[in-house]
């Protein structure tokens, strides 16, 4: 986008603290700030009011990483929003993704995490519009969303307002409380063209190495518990078997474990309630699929078990 605007960005990521090869290497982890500050130079090199708008234009699965991948062959939409939440750590810490359901429609909200208003402007209405732009180009979905929120004011120039129809096919309600797009319901189930759960499988597997590598430096319950998240799926993985993951025997991990005050059984129990909550409040999973996802071989083990947690049964949470 830079480049056809024609700036030159050799400067402009040097003042930024960025080299060439960070921004090329799709695997490198550029800090948040570097990434703010450089966004900022770039809108204002760049002159265009609304250039992260027009910077969706240049969208394309590699800008996802593997998630990209991902999403590209996963059998629906429904499914592609469950997934995002959960490998979404390995596209960058710039914001977070959340799925709010009602009777006829899912909005996808995102929290952008710059707190700059230049830079977070830009950055909101850029993810929005790859988002939009990605799904109309490799998802095969023509017309995605019925209304945009932005939680910015509008642009004092009113005629730049068709540059948000352009993109979103709707003018954006400015000022509201949170930024995201609203999608029909109908279409979650809509199935995507070229889906292949074979690849699927051999991509979350490479996402589930990625996001280990990412999370390396965190203390050893905060890895496990990473890697639970991306394991469970018909079954409840083995302490063994997260301790091979992690280069590590079954019993050093017990004994690290219990040194920072956990155990595995533990870790499992959190991580499981983590992702029901997430099921129940923001997919609409059946029960039986949130129990298969949470690793469970029967029903009735979930229900049993969220019902230990949290005092309530999973329908009675989920109404």
């Amino acid at each position: 986008m830079a480049a056809s605007c024609g700036v030159n960005t050799t400067p402009l990521l040097k003042q930024a603290g960025i080299s060439p090869q960070q921004l090329s290497d799709i695997n490198a982890r550029i800090p948040g700030d570097a990434m703010e500050g450089l966004l900022e130079l770039l809108i204002d090199a760049s002159k265009d009011p609304c250039f992260g708008l027009h910077s969706a234009e240049f969208v394309e699965p590699a800008s996802y990483g593997v998630l990209g991948y991902i999403t590209m062959n996963c059998a629906t939409l429904r499914e592609v929003l469950a997934k995002i939440p959960i490998y979404e750590p390995i596209v960058g810490d710039m914001g977070i993704s959340t799925a709010e359901f009602d009777r006829d429609h899912v909005t996808q909200h995102w929290h952008c995490q710059f707190t700059r208003p230049l830079s977070r402007r830009h950055e909101i209405e850029n993810v929005l519009a790859c988002w939009q732009r990605y799904a109309q180009n490799f998802l095969h979905f023509p017309e995605l969303v019925d209304a945009v929120y932005l939680e910015h004011s509008a642009p004092d120039d009113v005629a730049l307002l068709e540059e948000y129809r352009a993109v979103f096919g709707v003018i954006p309600q400015f000022d509201h409380p949170f930024s995201g797009l609203r999608i029909p319901k109908h279409l979650l189930d809509k199935p995507i063209p070229q889906a292949d759960n074979q690849l699927l499988q051999t991509l979350l597997d490479h996402a589930t190495k990625t996001l280990t590598s990412i999370h390396h430096n965190q203390p050893l319950f905060a890895q496990v518990k990473n890697l639970l998240r991306l394991s469970l799926k018909d079954h409840a993985p083995s302490s063994t078997l997260i301790a091979k993951h992690l280069n590590i025997s079954s019993r050093t991990l017990q004994r690290k474990l219990n040194d920072e005050g956990y155990q595995y059984k533990g870790l499992l129990n959190e991580v499981r309630l983590e992702l029901a909550l997430h099921y129940l409040q923001s997919t609409q999973l059946s029960l039986d699929n949130i129990a298969y996802e949470l690793g469970y071989t029967e029903t009735r083990s979930f229900h049993r078990g969220f019902k230990q947690w949290t005092g309530r049964t999973a329908g009675s949470f989920r109404n």
